[in-house]
């Protein structure tokens, strides 16, 4: 776009999964809608950079296909899944312990793996613990979980009797990497749900990487309803003031990063997480597991590692074998690095002095923090035309995301009185 309209019917500020999810469900119900965005692309916190052939997420994320949210918009059409070539992480992680890398997995869906999974860290009447509670979780209404009583995962794991190795080696790391924290305090609520959509489904890595979610989104817009590398200044729910100039409108939805949302909206800060990426280019693949690897030892800062090439090939672009490694906080720091190489000695039993550091994605507003009691449907509304959207009003995660851009563009629709269509619930 070379310049701004003076009007549209609602402006969104912020081209991430939310904004977009937003902006997708105004233009289909045949508003003139207008996408501010300050970065160069779309996507917010997921996006993909091309380097030297590689495909490098801007931190190691993952798509659970489960999400219903996805699935919804695939029967409006809007997202083709077929075309996102989905690449599945096999359902279980490599646990490093002493000298030893032991699978750990589903034992549904990988039988092969069910004696090691028996026999590695964890006793089996606390293996059974965990099982006991994944399918409980399963089987329960995403509603039933929502409406039990909150309190901290570590408090929660206490009562199901997780509480050993298996706790310890696997359980505590794998879920630090996936929360961004380590603390325990994260809601039971929300991790419920994040273990739900694990077991109902693999969580995988689009061919092309992450980036094609978002532009899959962004290419559902009008030709003309987005506008990249345009700040938003101040805003209100009938005019918003950019450092490209200033367009009315009849609703104005602030779909940002949490910090610049608290900005814009004058809202209550958000507690973030950070979480840190390197991605390292090996000769040869570490490993041959399209798994995740942790450190059951816990040797370092290191909380999970995966060859993200042993699951998307494209991803190391011919050159070897892509390992991203992550680590909690924003540490984009030579000593962290090397603590890490070290670890991964450790985590993969290769030596990683060989292996080029491409790139480190230091993020310090990774994901919010979901603390107990949660609230997973936060008011998207504030009044007067300004609505916002983001997945710290949901779950932090593509599916909050999305549903909150749903939920915004909803009450968008009900302030301008313009019917919904109901093909799109």
């Amino acid at each position: 776009m070379t310049g701004l309209p003076a009007r549209v019917d609602v402006v969104v500020i912020g081209a991430g999964l939310a904004g977009l999810a937003a902006a997708v469900a105004l233009h289909r119900a045949r508003l003139n809608v207008l996408v501010v965005e300050a970065s160069d692309d779309v996507g917010g916190r997921v996006r993909t950079d091309s380097v030297d052939g590689l495909q490098l997420d801007r931190g190691f994320q993952l798509l659970n296909p489960s999400y219903p949210e996805l699935h919804r918009l695939a029967r409006l059409g809007v997202l083709d899944l077929g075309a996102l070539d989905l690449r599945p992480f096999e359902p279980g992680v490599v646990v490093a312990q002493g000298g030893r890398r032991t699978v750990l997995a589903d034992p549904r869906r990988l039988p092969q793996h069910l004696r090691s999974t028996l026999t590695g860290p964890g006793s089996v009447r606390e293996k059974l613990a965990l099982a006991r509670w994944a399918v409980d979780v399963v089987r329960a209404d995403p509603a039933e979980l929502l409406a039990a009583d909150d309190e901290p995962l570590s408090a929660a794991l206490a009562q199901r009797s997780i509480t050993g190795r298996l706790r310890t080696s696997v359980v505590d790391p794998f879920l630090a990497g996936v929360l961004a924290d380590d603390s325990g305090q994260t809601s039971r609520r929300f991790v419920e749900l994040l273990v739900r959509a694990f077991v109902r489904g693999t969580p995988a890595l689009p061919a092309a990487g992450m980036a094609a979610l978002p532009r899959q989104l962004a290419a559902g817009l009008a030709p003309d309803a987005l506008a990249l590398g345009v700040r938003a200044v101040s805003v209100t729910g009938t005019s918003v003031a950019t450092d490209a100039g200033i367009v009315t409108t009849s609703a104005t939805v602030v779909a940002t990063d949490p910090r610049t949302a608290t900005r814009l909206a004058h809202l209550p800060t958000v507690a973030m997480r950070g979480l840190t990426t390197y991605y390292h280019l090996a000769e040869t693949a570490p490993s041959s597991a399209a798994m995740l690897h942790l450190d059951g030892g816990r040797r370092g800062p290191l909380v999970n590692s995966a060859v993200v090439s042993n699951v998307a090939p494209a991803y190391a672009g011919g050159r070897g074998a892509l390992v991203a490694t992550t680590v909690l906080g924003a540490r984009e720091d030579p000593a962290v690095e090397r603590a890490v190489r070290a670890q991964l000695r450790l985590v993969y039993g290769a030596d990683p002095r060989p292996w080029e550091l491409v790139a480190t994605y230091a993020i310090p507003d990774a994901l919010p923090a979901m603390l107990p009691p949660l609230d997973v449907r936060q008011p998207v509304d504030l009044r007067d035309g300004l609505f916002v959207a983001g997945d710290h009003r949901d779950t932090a995660s593509i599916q909050g995301a999305l549903v909150s851009g749903r939920r915004a563009a909803t009450a968008v629709l009900a302030h301008l009185g313009v019917p919904e269509d109901v093909h799109a619930r």
